[in-house]
């Protein structure tokens, strides 16, 4: 039996026909000016959308010269909290602006990041977010010299000239440490993932050390790789529970990540750990509460520093050439039992 012939393509004029509207108000539902139609018109063409089951060809609306209405996003680990929350805020704000969002998750694979970077440039991304690990920095500065723009999260990377958004990790750090200062602790040990090469890491460690001579506290730098050697983490946090009682000692975590470990390892050791030593995280986190009398925390507003990341690069892809803003958010202080007062 023949097949039927193919039914041709919806076009954007059929959906204006339909709604009965103009090509150009339903042309610009689908682009970043979305906002200039009334709440009306926006109900008509979404109806009409929904009835005729229309989807807008990308790929040949950019051929055409014209915007394509994507957002491209690299991140290193889509499992980190921070960078679900990152995209979450993110996403929000791409949407209420007419904007999708494309997210490709490297793994903190350098091959993969430059598999996914080709990727988005072929689906002629307008701008870019980038959140990755920093080790293939080449072919970013190619890209954003070649004009993609760009804004880095949480990290700048050397040679690439572009906005960044992030934490003011000064600001954090002192809201950290004084708050164990002033519950009696006497010496902090940070744990923190690998430092070397990820500007944010190095700019918190940094700030803990001086932030430790400012407050009187004696300081120890941990460094760990989770993912190669998680055993290191329980031999220190064994020895840690034997020194924390007699030295007023408190951990502190570099994010939300090494926060779960130190927890989990901690609870491995033995039975209620944080009777034995404080505990504050970097990155606030749902189960935080919920752990033994609490885990104080130091919060990043991570929804909104992805908000914020989106809102530059429009203000990039719109045309703006002023010198690369960086833009920095204060944390703030959650205090639970785990930062008790000690005597």
């Amino acid at each position: 039996m023949p097949r039927p012939p193919a039914r041709p393509r919806l076009t954007i004029l059929d959906v204006a026909r339909d709604a009965g509207v103009s090509k150009t108000s339903v042309s610009r539902y689908f682009g970043p000016e979305r906002s200039l139609l009334s709440e009306s018109m926006r109900t008509r063409i979404e109806a009409s959308i929904s009835r005729l089951g229309f989807y807008p060809d990308r790929i040949a609306s950019s051929l055409r010269g014209r915007r394509t209405g994507l957002i491209g996003m690299l991140v290193a680990d889509m499992r980190n909290p921070f960078t679900v929350a990152m995209i979450h805020g993110a996403e929000q704000a791409c949407r209420a602006r007419g904007y999708s969002l494309v997210v490709c998750n490297t793994d903190s694979d350098d091959l993969l990041e430059q598999r996914h970077l080709d990727v988005l440039q072929g689906y002629n991304v307008e701008g870019l977010v980038v959140n990755t690990r920093g080790h293939s920095v080449a072919p970013l500065v190619a890209r954003f010299e070649a004009g993609l723009p760009m804004v880095m999260v949480d990290r700048h990377l050397p040679g690439l000239a572009c906005d960044m958004v992030g934490l003011d990790n000064a600001q954090a750090m002192h809201l950290a440490m004084t708050h164990l200062a002033e519950q009696g602790y006497r010496k902090v040990l940070m744990v923190t993932p690998p430092i070397p090469g990820i500007s944010s890491r190095e700019e918190r460690t940094a700030c803990f050390e001086s932030e430790a001579l400012l407050s009187g506290l004696e300081s120890e730098l941990f460094e760990v790789d989770l993912d190669n050697e998680p055993a290191r983490l329980g031999e220190r946090l064994a020895g840690w529970l034997d020194e924390a009682p007699a030295c007023r000692g408190a951990i502190l975590t570099g994010n939300g990540v090494v926060n779960l470990a130190v927890c989990q390892a901690l609870h491995q050791l033995m039975p209620a750990p944080l009777e034995r030593t404080g505990l504050l995280g970097i990155d606030e986190l749902e189960w935080c509460a919920l752990v033994g009398p609490g885990i104080s925390t130091v919060e990043q507003p991570v929804g909104a520093m992805g908000e914020e990341a989106i809102i530059r690069l429009l203000t990039r892809i719109e045309g703006d050439a002023e010198a690369p803003v960086h833009r920095t958010f204060e944390a703030t202080l959650n205090v639970r039992g785990s930062t008790a007062r000690v005597d």
